[in-house]
């Protein structure tokens, strides 16, 4: 269902994206020609009826609604709910596509860690990855009205080989109204812990290898289902799709052509169809269609996933990788190029004006002169700005703040009860007890080191504070 052009702009040339504006698979003509055309019925049926139908004292009302409601269109902000909306659906839309589990981890775990060329050796190989094809069958078909379609009940998944008959007695045995694809993880990391026991998976890396590839796998399993049941906020959308048709309504009769004669500013012109107000319709419902096909790209529509071809490829590649391709390696030989020092592949006669000269950084591109690229004597030099190394600041002698008032105050105190009461603002600070450089008290040797000792130095102290307080911070 998707429509792919991509070797269509492989190479920019003039009018590049011109020639995909004849596709109509997938385009926004298919998506929009109804609308575009109601619109377009609707306004020449206004249109008649001023012109023909309306008695002049009618006309005169009629004008008088249409330069209000022209007037009152650029009062909706389309090009701003509308831009936001598109973007978001937009990167939702690629996260729901990261987001499909894709068994090539997985089997290639399976096929390098669970040993055995004999008949149980295969089963285990292969009933593994279907476990791990059933897991996102089920949420697949959840999702994806293609999927749920192809298999609608259990029976189907039975007849097509993902389930056994004994597989679906248990699975469906399960008393749990929620959707059931983590069932086949389950058995997936109970049947590899059986083939550990059994030698099958040699060492605990390799199930440790198995099971995360197990969790990622049915991480994207979970992410999925989870986009399917948390859609983007309804008011959001709701919102969106008001401002538009809400727009376009006043534009059905704010955009209507009036009769010249009577000399409305803007109306000296009298085209019938108007030419630019369709063109605004074209892109603005347009937008808005393109937020509708990418909202649930698991439908029915052009540019959908290809759920069913992403289930055939991915239980064919992991069933043969499993099994015809366990242990099948080609026999070992020289390459080409084992005797050459440089090896380089061949170009042919399309791809040879291609070939580039090897990229070895920007900075090669610059030229310099001969004699500046002498070096020169450092003497000659001399020294540069920051080569000067000058002594860190110090606070002034005697400044000290009310935290480290209140801190030495505790010290002299030479307790735990308590710091006491606070020294009314711009008392001096307490002076310190003997001994309190002793033990983890913050004593002399403290006041020495943050500069509160005579003799200190000048400097800015508030780099010295330990707790700024908040009036330190003002």
């Amino acid at each position: 269902m998707t429509v792919t052009y991509t070797s269509r702009v492989a190479t920019a040339r003039f009018g590049g994206f011109s020639q995909l504006l004849l596709l109509w698979r997938g385009s926004i003509y298919k998506l929009l020609y109804r609308e575009l055309l109601l619109f377009l019925a609707a306004y020449l049926g206004l249109s008649l009826a001023y012109r023909f139908l309306l008695s002049e004292a009618q006309k005169r009302l009629f004008e008088k609604l249409v330069l209000y409601c022209d007037k009152s269109a650029n009062l909706i902000p389309v090009s701003f709910v509308l831009g936001f909306y598109v973007a978001l659906v937009l990167e939702r839309w690629w996260g729901q596509f990261r987001s499909v589990p894709a068994p090539d981890g997985l089997m290639v775990a399976v096929a390098g860690n669970v040993h055995g060329a004999d008949a149980r050796g295969r089963i285990l190989r292969r009933t593994l990855m279907r476990y791990g094809s059933l897991a996102a069958l089920l949420v697949l078909r959840a999702v994806s009205t293609a999927v749920y379609k192809r298999f609608p009940t259990t029976d189907h998944l039975v007849e097509a080989g993902f389930l056994t008959r004994e597989e679906r007695r248990r699975l469906e045995g399960l008393r749990s109204p929620y959707n059931k694809f983590w069932v086949p993880c389950a058995w997936f990391g109970a049947l590899a812990g059986q083939a550990r026991r059994e030698g099958r998976v040699r060492d605990d890396c390799a199930l440790k290898l198995l099971m995360e590839e197990l969790n990622r796998f049915r991480g994207h399993c979970s992410l999925l289902f989870h986009y399917d049941w948390i859609s983007v906020p309804l008011v959001y959308t709701q919102v969106v799709t008001i401002a538009v048709y809400t727009f376009f309504v006043t534009c059905l009769i704010g955009r209507q052509f009036l009769d010249p004669a009577q000399g409305y500013a803007g109306h000296e012109l009298d085209l019938g169809v108007p030419v630019f107000t369709l063109l605004q319709f074209f892109f603005y419902v347009g937008w808005l269609k393109v937020a509708e096909q990418l909202i649930n790209p698991f439908g029915e529509d052009d540019d959908d996933f290809e759920t069913n071809t992403l289930i055939d490829r991915n239980f064919q590649v992991s069933m043969l990788a499993v099994d015809e391709l366990y242990g099948e390696v080609p026999a070992l030989e020289r390459d080409r190029y084992w005797d050459a020092a440089s090896p380089r592949a061949p170009y042919t006669a399309a791809a040879a004006p291609l070939r580039q000269p090897a990229f070895r950084g920007s900075a090669f591109d610059v030229a310099l002169a001969k004699e500046e690229m002498q070096f020169q004597p450092l003497e000659d030099i001399g020294e540069t700005l920051g080569d000067t190394l000058e002594p860190p600041p110090r606070p002034p002698p005697g400044t000290f703040t009310r935290r480290f008032s209140l801190l030495r105050r505790k010290n002299s105190a030479g307790s735990e009860g308590g710091l006491g009461p606070e020294p009314p603002p711009g008392a001096p600070p307490a002076p310190a007890a003997p001994g309190d450089g002793d033990g983890d008290s913050l004593g002399g040797d403290t006041a020495v080191l943050l500069g509160d000792a005579p003799g200190g130095s000048s400097g800015s102290h508030d780099r010295w504070l330990l707790h700024p307080s908040a009036n330190d911070i003002v």
